[in-house]
């Protein structure tokens, strides 16, 4: 079944296109990664799907419904775990998660029974009757999802669910997503972290320039670049303006570097490593390790846009 049809979705801000006739499908059961930098599209399909925006064009079904004829239905089948934290921080956990839950028509016992389900689901069954303002970030980012999921959508949109908090809350927050996935949602999730994406993800599409450039499992992606390396080099101390000296050498696209790590992105068709190596030595630094890797969803987003995910 499919829980999310899209079709020729458009988007106009005056002559800008935002959005330029995307047609999408999401079929019940599926983490689907939506990927794109700033500016691609990304935001403004989701806020046209979650009715925030009205589109310039197309149609939106969610569970075969028109959302624009069908508003209460796709309300009622649709969580929205937005970017910015939604919570009000003079409520406490259980009176936000009700307040939100509310606004679905759940009363009486049902609604305290969804509550109460919602923020066990979270790990804040503990925390019902605290103030969010005295919360983590990474508690309000799951009192967030409590306050989407209360009322069993069928389908949650998570918008960087995971953005500006610890390693320890993010783990916590993507075995979320799994049990709410193997509970029977269906789930849209985007992320600037693609590690995040590799891991959950059971299908993809990458947006840039307001349509979808690519789209596939993470393996059928991967196998659409087969003209690329990826080096990865640890030296023993950081590079300065000597990358730039990299990047002139044949094959090389792309040369960064995190802290003592290079990464070069290459022709895979050009035998260039031992011209990158001999340029580092030249400029007098010690290779602790070299590394040739795989191609990941990294790679395959960077090839297609010319930019990394989080540029």
């Amino acid at each position: 079944m499919n829980v999310l049809e899209i079709r020729e979705l458009s988007k106009k801000f005056g002559d800008f296109i935002a959005v330029d006739h995307i047609s999408l499908t999401i079929r019940e059961g599926e983490i689907f990664g939506f990927l794109g930098a700033n500016g691609a599209g990304k935001s403004t399909t989701i806020n046209m799907v979650s009715s925030l925006l009205r589109p310039s064009g197309g149609e939106i079904r969610i569970l075969g419904k028109d959302i624009a004829r069908n508003r209460r239905h796709a309300k009622m089948n649709l969580g929205i775990v937005p970017q910015e934290l939604a919570i009000y921080e003079d409520m406490t956990a259980y009176e936000n998660v009700s307040f939100f839950a509310g606004l679905y028509g759940l009363r009486g016992k049902k609604l305290q029974d969804s509550v109460l389900e919602a923020l066990e689901f979270v790990g804040l069954s503990d925390k019902a009757k605290q103030f969010p303002k005295n919360f983590s970030g990474g508690m309000k980012r799951r009192l967030n999802i409590a306050c989407a999921i209360a009322h069993k959508p069928k389908l949650i949109i998570m918008d960087e669910p995971t953005v500006g908090i610890d390693p320890q809350s993010r783990n916590y927050i993507l075995a979320s997503v799994r049990k709410l996935n193997e509970s029977g949602c269906t789930i849209i999730y985007t992320s600037h972290y693609m590690e995040e994406v590799e891991e959950i993800c059971t299908q993809i599409a990458i947006v840039d320039h307001g349509k979808v450039i690519a789209e596939g499992t993470k393996e059928q992606l991967k196998a659409t670049i087969t003209d690329m390396k990826n080096i990865r080099i640890e030296l023993k101390s950081s590079l300065g303006s000597e990358s730039d000296k990299i990047k002139t050498i044949a094959g090389v696209r792309k040369a960064e570097q995190e802290e003592n790590v290079l990464h070069i992105y290459s022709d895979a068709a050009v035998d260039n490593l031992n011209l990158i190596l001999k340029q580092l030595i030249e400029d007098g630094k010690e290779i602790k390790a070299v590394e040739e890797q795989e191609p990941n969803l990294e790679t395959v987003f960077l090839t297609l846009t010319g930019r990394k995910l989080r540029d």
